[in-house]
């Protein structure tokens, strides 16, 4: 088993979390855990084979195993490794990872996590919970998923994040090209391939999709949800609402959900 697929819809109920000393009394272990998932995080080197499929263990890696599958662990001393087991509900989409992994320049971060939870267990089981469900998505997005279809061009992915970061400035599309590395009409031709519409024509529904939002949920005035999206001049912004979203603001503002 080189894959498991894994949910992360819901927090997970840890059942047990703490930090695990092997490799003292006996040189190996192998076991299964039939209805619990087993996350390790190590610091030494060793082997690990899961349902037959050999994994090496090195400081810095993490593995994720399935419940009812057979692990075999061979040490090379006293082998020290936080570790977790968990109740995974099957909710949200699976995700595909990797059952052993490099933990990279996440290390730090993934280390704290479980260590935070360890010492949150015996009174603030809630906040283990947590603690841990952040740790599995990281784990999740430690290694890019294989997909048939690869998603946007890096250059409208970067476009995109520009636009979002600033709404509330006034984008021009050089501008926007400059910041995604790619020239003007190369952008524009990518980014209505990738969307189906223009670069302008996203930039304006993204505005009035965050104007009706903040008209219907928040007591901000109608001038400050104006200039909180980019449209400052109240007629424009009036004019926008009304062609976009089919209303003036100050129906929208008072339309119930």
């Amino acid at each position: 088993m080189r894959e498991t697929e894994l949910h992360l819809g819901e927090p997970p109920a840890v059942v047990n979390i703490g930090v695990g000393v092997h490799g003292v009394a006996s040189p190996t272990d192998v076991f299964r855990l039939p209805e619990l998932w087993q996350l390790h995080l190590y610091q030494y080197d060793a082997e690990l084979t899961v349902d037959g499929t050999a994994h090496l263990i090195r400081p810095g890696r993490v593995s994720l195993v399935p419940p009812g599958t057979t692990v075999r662990y061979r040490y090379h001393g006293r082998s020290e490794h936080l570790y977790a087991h968990l109740r995974i509900a099957p909710v949200g989409p699976p995700r595909t990872v990797p059952v052993m992994q490099d933990t990279g320049p996440e290390l730090p971060t993934l280390s704290g996590l479980l260590r935070h939870a360890i010492a949150a267990a015996p009174g603030a089981p809630e906040r283990t919970r947590a603690e841990i469900w952040t740790a599995l998505w990281r784990i999740a997005h430690l290694t890019p998923p294989r997909v048939s279809n690869p998603g946007p061009h890096p250059a409208v992915s970067t476009a995109i994040a520009h636009i979002e970061a600033h709404l509330t400035a006034q984008l021009t599309v050089p501008e926007i090209a400059r910041a995604a590395g790619v020239s003007h009409n190369h952008l524009t031709r990518l980014f209505r391939t990738e969307t189906g519409i223009t670069v302008v024509a996203y930039i304006r529904h993204r505005r009035l999709e965050r104007a009706h939002h903040l008209l219907r949920a928040s007591t901000l005035s109608i001038p400050a949800v104006a200039a909180s999206v980019g449209i400052p001049d109240l007629q424009a912004f009036n004019k926008a609402c009304r062609r976009e979203l089919g209303a003036s603001p100050r129906v929208l503002r008072g339309a119930t959900s």
